[in-house]
């Protein structure tokens, strides 16, 4: 579909187009369409006027999540003279500046005085303009011309004379702008799925487990109907393993290039191991002589004390780790109490709310072992019970993940094309 093509010209073309790309005057490809500069309008919490502000730019249509702000049928006609139409190409001026996205068929929006609309000239097609706008390089060109430190911002006039280099076949800018549609498409898509599910596990955690004041969840599997028990959350951990202060220095040994990977509290994110951030690796003496035969067990949940305190996941697989900085992990007993029904306990906001006011620290809150140990929580008296629940958690887990990693897949596909389609 596509193919490498010279320098000059971007890197990856659709094939069928060869004609070189031409450098032109911002001004010479858009018009300014919609400008609300010093227009102030009297605002209102709620009608079937929204206005658009910064914060609901950069995604592919305006984010009608993040509006706070309304006006009047009667503003909406006296105050604005004119009106952005579909297809509207809405870049902010002021604060974060260069943010865009493509206005949908709301007719009655509004656009904020730190926002401007533009539209093609001569037939360029709006998603294409779009995608120029979000290039890496192109964003930069609107940086060069900022003003002020506090509070960044372009002229307008300023901006319409940046010059960018763009395709002059409408057909060519109609392919690019069409794929760079379908990836914000989909982008949205997996956001919105991911966004749900996260919702919905929430709500879910409120329904099946114990609120304050009662000793049994609002949602139970059938066949468990006894009360739970309010106990300590450490009464059926048979031991904590956590080597705080322990470093390869301590040992006379050294981190190494590869091999296994030390688990720090950077690692552990809530429900899973982030394994793209900054890691350590230790080889087979550092491992050996720093775990000391506690070696970690899959679905062993691990537990972060500070920077940040309160973070849950567990192991995912059979590999060896090195339980590092900040990070402690959990040895129950298997036959009264669930890694998995642990794991979500250990997450749910109102244990978080208790972890919370025992923590310590001004910037970096932590919690100690003595503190953790004081905190009580309501728990099925059958493991069985205990397991349901957690594998119905696991499972929602699973989804928000391989939505969080699709989502972050297809980003960086669109960076990267953005780098290349582009010049």
């Amino acid at each position: 579909m596509m193919n490498l093509i010279q320098e000059k010209n971007p890197k990856i073309r659709f094939r069928g187009f060869k004609d070189k790309w031409e450098k032109k005057s911002l001004e010479k490809i858009i018009y300014k369409a919609v400008d609300n500069r010093g227009k102030t309008p009297p605002i209102v919490q709620k009608s079937s006027y929204p206005l658009i502000e910064v914060a609901s730019l950069g995604k592919g249509y305006p984010d009608y999540s993040k509006v706070t702000k309304y006006v009047t049928q009667e503003t909406f006609s006296s105050w604005f003279r004119d009106h952005i139409k579909n297809d509207d190409i809405l870049f902010s001026t002021v604060g974060n500046t260069g943010l865009v996205c493509l206005m949908d068929s709301n007719k009655n929006a509004v656009i904020a005085q730190n926002i401007v609309a533009f539209r093609g000239l001569n037939g360029n097609h709006s998603w294409f303009l779009i995608g120029m706008f979000q290039s890496q390089r192109n964003c930069r060109k609107v940086r060069e011309i900022e003003m002020g430190a506090v509070q960044p911002s372009v002229k307008v006039s300023q901006l319409l004379t940046v010059k960018y280099t763009i395709s002059t076949n409408i057909s060519e800018q109609t392919k690019i702008g069409n794929y760079f549609q379908h990836l914000d498409r989909m982008i949205d898509l997996h956001q919105n799925k991911h966004n749900k599910l996260v919702t919905l596990k929430k709500a879910m955690l409120q329904k099946m487990l114990p609120q304050e004041g009662a000793d049994t969840p609002e949602i139970r599997f059938k066949g468990f109907s006894r009360p739970w028990k309010e106990k300590k959350i450490l009464d059926d951990i048979v031991r904590i393993i956590d080597f705080r202060g322990r470093t390869p220095k301590k040992l006379g040994l050294d981190w190494s290039s590869s091999g296994y990977l030390a688990l720090s509290a950077l690692n552990v994110k809530n429900g899973h191991i982030d394994f793209s951030s900054t890691a350590n690796f230790g080889n087979e003496t550092l491992y050996n002589k720093w775990m000391k035969g506690s070696d970690l067990h899959k679905n062993q949940v691990l537990f972060t004390t500070e920077a940040p305190m309160g973070n849950v996941a567990q192991i995912p697989d059979d590999q060896k780790y090195i339980l590092s900085q900040r990070t402690i992990a959990f040895e129950v007993s298997h036959n009264i109490l669930s890694e998995d029904f642990l794991a979500i306990l250990l997450r749910s906001p109102i244990i978080f709310q208790k972890l919370t006011s025992l923590s310590s620290g001004g910037t970096a809150q932590g919690v100690s072992q003595k503190s953790l140990s004081t905190v009580t929580a309501f728990f099925p008296d059958k493991v069985t019970e205990q397991q349901k629940i957690g594998t119905y958690f696991r499972k929602f887990d699973d989804l928000i993940t391989q939505h969080a990693t699709q989502l972050k897949k297809l980003k960086h596909i669109k960076s990267a094309c953005l780098d290349k389609m582009f010049v």
